[in-house]
């Protein structure tokens, strides 16, 4: 299955339709602050559930109450509707 790669202006649209994702090097990303450790590792155990089922899977990088993810599509060498699905799924369990 070939995965289409979004253009700049699907990417803007879609990004206006997110709130606090920012697009970085054809990749979105977003910083989740929490009250502490264990809600940040619970939140990052949801969204592993989350991306397993969309075989679609975040960077992510974690310290202490903190949580930043970046996604992207390897597949296609930049973002696809499968970034902007997930990150609207992520934003769902907040």
């Amino acid at each position: 299955m070939t995965i289409e790669k979004l253009s700049e202006e699907q990417i803007t649209a879609a990004l206006d339709g997110l709130q606090g994702w920012q697009l970085q090097a054809n990749k979105i990303r977003k910083e989740y602050l929490f009250k502490n450790f264990v809600e940040a590792f619970g939140f990052m155990s949801s969204v592993a559930l989350l991306a397993e089922r969309a075989d679609h899977h975040p960077e992510w990088f974690n310290v202490y109450n903190r949580v930043n993810i970046e996604l992207t599509t390897h597949e296609c060498d930049g973002l696809s509707q499968r970034d902007f699905n997930l990150a609207t799924e992520i934003d769902a369990l907040i």
